[in-house]
């Protein structure tokens, strides 16, 4: 979106537009008009991606627990948020994170899923029940989440034979591997890695990029120790604020299995060995 373009949009003047990089997913610009206000605006080719982001960035400031950005405006290729001016992490940040979080998942609704399919990164994700259908957890993950990724795999051509063996005899076990765990679906971030948060000016915790939908609060922990950036002290704070059912520990991998095929299907094999692992974890 050109200058003249935003000029029109926002009804001011705009003062200057600097690149934030960008990639295969989102061209990213910080904007600041004359009057001072600070603008991040996205544009993305993937259909319906920024609208999507739009709802989920809405659906978490609902809850009023962590700080997530204002929607400006979106349509179907651009995003426009607020500006999130940098801070530094206090020593209660990790802490005020976990218990944050556990008050996030507390918001909770009847089926598993979101009102509208979106993206884990460039890869569609399905959240929409088909019909009248609604699915246990157990259906829902296996069909919406490894599934999903599971036939991507298959065209993408990283299905070997054993790949193939694994994934069947995890299908089979994975109502017994998930069994104890049952709770209502909570909102989650969907996509909590250590690049999805910022930090502001006050020292708290600010949500971006989610890749929202409701399903259990163990998925968005996992993601959160695939890659790192969260300290033991946000984990002991989150289980104080709401412990998790027995067993959690075990079922970390199945969770975490899903994030590491979108990553075999979005940046090819070198993500292959580390998903036929997580499988003999539990086959």
């Amino acid at each position: 979106m050109n200058e003249q373009q935003l000029t029109e949009l926002l009804n001011e003047e705009i003062s200057s537009v600097t690149s934030l990089g960008g990639g295969c997913i989102a061209n990213t610009q910080f904007v600041k008009t004359v009057s001072g206000r600070q603008l991040v605006v996205k544009e993305s080719a993937l259909p319906g991606m920024s609208l999507n982001e739009a709802n989920g960035l809405r659906e978490l400031k609902r809850t009023g627990v962590i700080r997530v950005p204002d929607v400006i405006f979106a349509d179907a290729g651009m995003l426009m948020i607020e500006y999130i001016s940098p801070g530094r992490k206090g020593n209660c940040f990790f802490e005020d994170f976990g218990r944050q979080l556990a008050q996030m998942h507390r918001h909770t609704r009847i089926a598993f899923g979101w009102n509208e399919d979106n993206y884990i990164g460039t890869t569609p994700q399905l959240n929409k029940a088909v019909g009248d259908e609604v699915q246990q957890w157990a259906d829902f993950y296996f069909n919406k989440r490894l599934l999903f990724q599971y036939q991507l795999a298959e065209r993408n051509g990283y299905v070997t034979d054993t790949f193939k063996q694994l994934f069947c005899r995890l299908e089979s076990r994975l109502p017994e591997i998930l069994k104890g765990s049952e709770e209502p679906p909570s909102l989650l971030h969907g996509d909590l890695w250590g690049g999805n948060y910022l930090v502001d000016e006050p020292g708290q915790p600010v949500l971006i990029d989610p890749a929202i939908y409701y399903g259990h609060r163990e998925a968005d922990l996992a993601m959160t120790r695939l890659f790192g950036g969260f300290s033991e002290t946000f984990y002991r704070a989150y289980l104080e604020e709401w412990p998790l059912p027995d067993g959690a520990d075990y079922r970390q991998g199945v969770y975490t299995l899903y994030h590491v095929m979108n990553h075999l299907n979005m940046f090819g094999a070198g993500y292959l060995a580390q998903t036929l692992s997580l499988m003999r974890q539990y086959v």
